[in-house]
């Protein structure tokens, strides 16, 4: 997660919706998903954070789709004066149908190992592409892409968009997922009901609390936006961490500073910080929000918007 000096955040959020849809679970709820997803999780969590660099993170990252025989590419790029790496996969579909991309950034910062950020983004979308090619979507095509240096300014996901040469129907964006009973969603205030009303009725049939709106910190859905290209993101985090994340990143200080907060961008970050039983009930939700906006979207026709939330 790219995280900005607190002096230029309450820029970002200026044009964020007024009104915040909070919604907690009725009642606890303990029940696991199989432990295999959650097992292949939390492996896949851990080969990337434990790789070392970033070239040797995209090395397992590389390594898992080709266990999923899963047939995938380099896009090498230069932005900013950097050099970088995007890993492009495409998982089903026919090659005519709308494009759904879902992606993760892979890089990590130089402290701590990365594990929520963002090895366990990367693995919710390493879970999703097993899942959507098994079990391929009706009316899209599905590809994943782990972006390259996001930690540096969003460079891997604005040098996609910029080549412009495969501009999705829908792009939906993982950024920390590593544990919580939360599922934030970045929605623009211009489109994508569809998948916000699908999020919705997700979550609440696996008990998880759901928090759609603009308001949300700057990661790689921002590129597509600015473009005028649709894009969502999603998080989860405990249900108190989205006030406490929000009033951060408008230059205020919480009573209580967020999980999220003290763990990223810090040498907290390791594996033990991961909840992957949470982690997969939210790849759960995504699951069955996306496979619903599928069904209910009769074009696949792109949204187009010109929301600039989180800029």
């Amino acid at each position: 997660m790219h995280r900005l000096l607190v002096a230029t955040l309450p820029i970002l959020f200026l044009s964020a919706c007024a009104t915040q849809d909070i919604a907690t679970p009725t009642a606890s709820h303990t029940a696991s998903p199989a432990q295999p997803a959650s097992a292949q999780w939390l492996s896949d969590v851990r080969a990337i954070s434990d790789a070392g660099e970033n070239a040797q993170r995209r090395e397992a990252i590389a390594a898992r789709l080709d266990a999923l025989d899963l047939t995938w590419r380099k896009a090498p790029f230069e932005a900013g004066g950097k050099a970088g790496v995007n890993l492009i996969a495409d998982v089903a579909g026919p090659a005519d149908a709308p494009l759904l991309l879902i992606g993760a950034h892979s890089d990590r910062v130089a402290v701590g190992h990365g594990a929520t950020d963002n090895a366990s983004g990367s693995a919710a979308v390493l879970a999703l592409a097993e899942r959507f090619q098994r079990q391929p979507l009706k009316r899209h095509r599905v590809a994943v892409a782990f972006w390259d240096l996001e930690e540096e300014g969003l460079l891997g996901s604005k040098a996609f968009v910029a080549d412009g040469s495969s501009k999705p129907a829908l792009y939906v964006n993982f950024d920390v997922f590593g544990w919580g009973d939360t599922l934030w969603m970045m929605a623009p205030a211009q489109g994508q009901s569809v998948l916000v009303d699908s999020s919705r009725v997700a979550t609440q049939a696996l008990r998880l609390g759901f928090s759609p709106g603009e308001q949300y910190p700057p990661t790689d859905h921002l590129p597509f936006l600015r473009a005028g290209w649709p894009a969502v993101s999603y998080s989860l985090v405990g249900a108190d961490e989205v006030a406490q994340v929000l009033e951060a990143y408008a230059g205020k200080k919480p009573r209580t500073p967020a999980k999220v907060m003290r763990v990223i961008h810090t040498d907290q970050d390791v594996l033990d910080q991961i909840d992957a039983q949470a982690a997969v009930r939210g790849v759960d939700a995504v699951e069955r929000a996306l496979r619903d906006w599928d069904a209910n979207t009769a074009t696949g026709a792109p949204v187009t918007t010109t929301s600039e939330s989180g800029r």
